[in-house]
């Protein structure tokens, strides 16, 4: 019969482990940027507005955390752990706070009649979902089961915009529907994995059937093309704020 704290322990080993597939997210990011943004720091020519340095930088960090505070579980580093994880309450707000300018400016580039909230759908959509998962993590900070799951849910949330990216500026060569399709199927994959994996979970197995819910209702909303015209007042309020 296995004990209550063993049961612990094998959920634990398993969030551990997730430290080695956030090493993956890491490479992942700078090959997805890297014809839009990390190609153009060495070029001397070019201006690359300060909101977007402010985002790749706070990302960066947001998924070296997500790397090491699973591998201090690991190492049974629990005071370390906790006092590293106080950095994320800067950093996850100022990650929040660059995506909204990244949404602020590609509104504010549109003409006021194109400024449609479905062209800020998928941000909005991860906005909506990195503080959500975020408020779960520190709200249980002691429930480990709901704790390290929206941990988890946060470094997920960043595969589908830096895979469409490397997809479309390198593997794929600018085929948009390609690169849209591949990136949908690896993040809806890899969600019903994780809900397969945990189907004998007792506690917090809702999670990720919830996020499953929310990106296949974004995509249906997407590529129906459902009309969200009476949305549309949000983006032009956000495209007016002073930001950037």
């Amino acid at each position: 019969m296995i004990s209550n704290k063993t049961k612990i322990a094998v959920s634990r080993t398993k969030f551990e482990k997730s430290a080695y597939y956030f090493v993956a997210l890491f490479v992942l990011v700078f090959l997805g940027f890297w014809t839009t943004y990390f190609s153009k720091l060495f070029d001397v020519n070019g201006t690359i507005p300060s909101y977007f340095h402010l985002h790749a930088a706070v990302m960066l960090i947001w998924v070296v955390l997500l790397i090491v505070q699973p591998m201090l579980i690991r190492k049974k580093k629990t005071n370390l752990h906790r006092t590293i994880g106080k950095v994320s309450y800067v950093v996850m707000p100022l990650l929040l706070f660059s995506v909204l300018l990244i949404i602020n400016n590609s509104l504010k580039v549109l003409p006021v009649e194109k400024q449609h909230f479905t062209s800020i759908i998928f941000p909005f959509r991860d906005l909506f979902l990195l503080t959500t998962a975020f408020s779960l993590a520190i709200v249980y900070r002691n429930n480990i089961q709901i704790h390290a799951r929206a941990m988890i849910i946060t470094g997920i949330i960043f595969i589908e915009p830096t895979l469409f990216r490397f997809l479309i500026h390198i593997a794929f060569k600018g085929n948009l529907l390609l690169s849209l399709v591949v990136s949908i199927a690896v993040v809806l994959g890899i969600l019903i994995t994780l809900m397969v994996m945990e189907r004998k979970q007792k506690t917090a197995r809702w999670m990720f059937p919830v996020l499953l819910f929310i990106y296949i209702f974004v995509y249906t909303i997407y590529i129906t093309k459902t009309d969200l015209s009476s949305l549309d007042p949000i983006a032009r309020w956000i495209a007016r704020l002073p930001l950037t």
